[in-house]
């Protein structure tokens, strides 16, 4: 194509509207045309072949290029590393400008990196924006400029700036950061182009999941009673938006708007995201090891046996087991759950966080690198708000005050009150007072 057109490239934001990047390729002087590209890079470390989230992201494409034919455009798709695609795109379209979203991860920074080296050489310009998250990187600081390493006061700060640039007076839900980008405004900006070739599931290398991907649409009453019922996994009480959060099919904007009169407590979890996400970017560390370099010197048994166990869902503890079971068969597990399951692996067990880290990256749908690395990282008590090592999950009261009539316990473990059921690995008390010993040991260490 030798008109010159503008590159808005999707990544963590696969949706046509309220996409920052998107919009001001829209506003742009020239023509747009969106771009996709399944990364190799990433895709090639997914050793489930019929992994739900890749079955998703080329759902959500398919989707996407549906909704363009409507406006008389497309989008291109890639299949590749990153750079060589990109190589390629440069030999095919007279590109001028390249739009994206910002991407906190560490592959995620070097990639666009060397994407943007490329495309200074061949002198076209790189335009990134914010979009995934409310405030990023330095925009919530502590007064002398240092980063938050504590949610609350980071909460505190974070609620305050909502309310420097309000649209309206004390209505936090007009903030300035949570408008919306009116895309739709400016379709008629996109390229004019025939439908282009999207390489199918098997070209990429990957089956159809039978795992069933939870929808955009939460009902109202979810979020208002979110406070009261996220912590009890037999309730349906919990969005389970984390997917599409996870790739932009949905606006955080738009669901921190709602949420602010709706739930305190949910609007939390979406401040918890902001937060995980600027401690992966001023402590990148924490991708390898503890946020709390001492706790390096927790000496793990890390017993294979008893992690695949662990992973199976036969531990002997019904809500233990109950959670991993769900996360197999459905890619999620409650929240609640998520808690207790990582205590028990760390600290009943001794087994390091980062074998857990890791499978729950594996098989989570709503798996985001710095909020995963966050919550294990608070479970092991190393990382930034972390729970105090002494203080250790029971799984047998945890079961008796969040899922009293067993109806969670017995959706995902119906052997439960029968011989078959396994006998707990780990005594309890007999656990705790090992993890205490060896916690306390090691970091009284030198």
């Amino acid at each position: 194509m030798k008109k010159k057109i503008a590159i808005a490239w999707f990544r963590r934001d696969l949706r046509l509207q309220d996409n920052a990047a998107f919009y001001y390729a829209l506003k742009s002087d020239i023509p747009v045309l969106p771009a996709f590209i399944f990364d190799t890079n990433i895709l090639d470390d997914l050793s489930d072949k019929k992994d739900a989230r890749v079955n998703f992201l080329h759902d959500t494409i398919i989707s996407l290029s549906d909704e363009l034919k409507s406006l008389n455009s497309s989008i291109l798709v890639g299949y590749g590393d990153p750079i060589k695609i990109w190589k390629q795109w440069l030999k095919t379209y007279t590109i001028e400008k390249v739009y994206v979203n910002r991407d906190y991860e560490t592959y995620a920074v070097d990639r666009d990196e060397s994407v943007k080296q490329l495309l200074d050489k061949n002198k076209i310009s790189f335009h990134d924006y914010k979009d995934q998250v409310i405030f990023e990187k330095n925009e919530v600081t502590k007064d002398d400029g240092l980063p938050y390493t504590v949610f609350t006061p980071y909460s505190k700060k974070w609620k305050a700036k909502l309310m420097t640039r309000l649209n309206k007076p004390n209505d936090i839900t007009t903030s300035y950061f949570f408008k919306s980008y009116p895309n739709k405004k400016y379709f008629k900006n996109l390229v004019k182009i025939k439908p282009l070739q999207i390489p199918t599931l098997k070209e990429i290398g990957f089956e159809k999941s039978d795992i069933k991907i939870p929808s955009k649409a939460v009902k109202q009453k979810i979020i208002k009673q979110y406070g009261a019922d996220r912590d009890f996994p037999a309730k349906n009480g919990t969005s389970r938006l984390g997917i599409h959060f996870r790739f932009g099919t949905i606006s955080i904007r738009e669901k921190a708007r709602k949420s602010v009169n709706m739930s305190s407590v949910y609007l939390s979890e979406l401040i918890w995201r902001d937060f995980y996400s600027q401690i992966l970017f001023h402590f990148p560390h924490v991708i390898t090891g503890p946020f709390r370099a001492k706790y390096d010197r927790i000496p793990w048994r890390n017993n294979k046996k008893e992690f695949e166990l662990w992973c199976a869902g036969q531990t002997g503890y019904p809500i233990v087991d109950a959670g991993m079971r769900e996360l197999n068969a459905t890619g999620h597990m409650h929240n609640r759950v998520r808690m207790v399951v990582a205590s028990f692996l760390t600290k009943h067990l001794l087994i390091d966080w980062k074998w857990g880290e890791a499978y729950f990256a594996e098989k989570l749908l709503d798996f985001d690198l710095a909020s995963n690395n966050g919550g294990w990282q608070w479970a092991a008590g190393c990382g930034t708000d972390a729970a105090p090592y002494f203080r250790i999950f029971n799984p047998e009261s945890q079961m008796k005050k969040f899922d009293k009539e067993l109806k969670y316990i017995k959706k995902w473990v119906p052997e439960y009150g029968t011989d078959a059921y396994a006998e707990p690995m780990v005594d309890h008390k007999e656990a705790r007072a090992r993890c205490l010993k060896t916690y306390k040991e090691a970091l009284a260490g030198q």
